[in-house]
Order: C-alpha cells, then structure tokens, then sequence
C-alpha cells in the first residue's frame, strides 16, 4: 500500500508522499481518509480490489499535497477542484453495494382506513390513529 501511493504521488503530483498509508478497516462508506493533524492518510481496504482505487488514492492524495503547500485543500476550495481535475482523481467514492431497504414488517389500519406499516409490533389496545385517535387493527404481517 505504501510503496503503492508514493509511486502514485511522484507519476502524477511530481512530489514525494513521505507519510504513512495504511488500511483502515473501519471505514464503511468513505474510499479514504487524510489526517491533517500528522499526515497520514487511512484507506477503506474494501476498495482496494476496484478498478477506480487509483483515483481514490489520488484524491487523498490531492488532499495531502494542497495542505502542505497551505493552499485550499478543502472539497469546496478551487485549489482543490483545479488540482484533482488535472490528476484524474475521483471526485466522490464510489459506492460499494446497493444500500439496504427498510424492512416493513407489520400493515395496520385505523377504522377509518388510514394505513400505517410498521417495522416493530404495536400493541392494539394500547395505541391509537395518529391522525384520528381511532382503534387500530392488524391487516396483515408481511416477511
């Protein structure tokens, strides 16, 4: 991975990366990470195996390098946008698998037909119709 993103940091930025890369298993939903506070960047090893990894590396990369120089190194900045642009790098991560869907459980109905899914059990005696205080009851549990 180190020798990986310094090889990748002189091809296209021309500048030494002399920090530390490393994968970070706890990253979930972001390609990667940089550390201002010491340099260092954390990449998600789930991306590691995709075809587009180089560009996750560069905008870490992008990053690491506009923050040395004490130019805009935020994802607002133009400094920013300008340099990733010319690098090639990704502007977004991509996403890893499709997100999964709420499960809706329960199917209750007011007596007077309004409809309410649920993904927990409500108990009938107890809870009423949010939008006419009648009883409700179970139409159907849906798996």
């Amino acid at each position: 991975m180190q020798a990986f993103v310094e090889k990748v940091s002189l091809e296209f930025f021309g500048r030494p990366f002399t920090h530390q890369a490393i994968y970070n298993n706890r990253l979930q939903t972001t390609g990667g990470r940089y550390h201002l506070a010491d340099h260092h960047i954390d990449f998600n090893p789930k991306m590691a195996h995709r075809a587009d990894f180089i560009g996750i590396v560069k905008h870490e990369l992008t990053h690491y390098h506009l923050h040395l120089a004490h130019r805009g190194y935020q994802h607002k900045d133009a400094d920013f946008k300008t340099l990733l642009q010319q690098v090639g790098g990704s502007r977004y991560a991509p996403a890893l698998e499709p997100r999964k869907q709420q499960s809706v459980k329960w199917h209750y109905r007011c007596q007077n037909g309004h409809d309410f899914y649920r993904k927990r059990r409500v108990d009938t005696k107890k809870y009423r119709c949010g939008q006419c205080r009648t009883q409700l009851t179970l139409v159907e549990e849906m798996r």
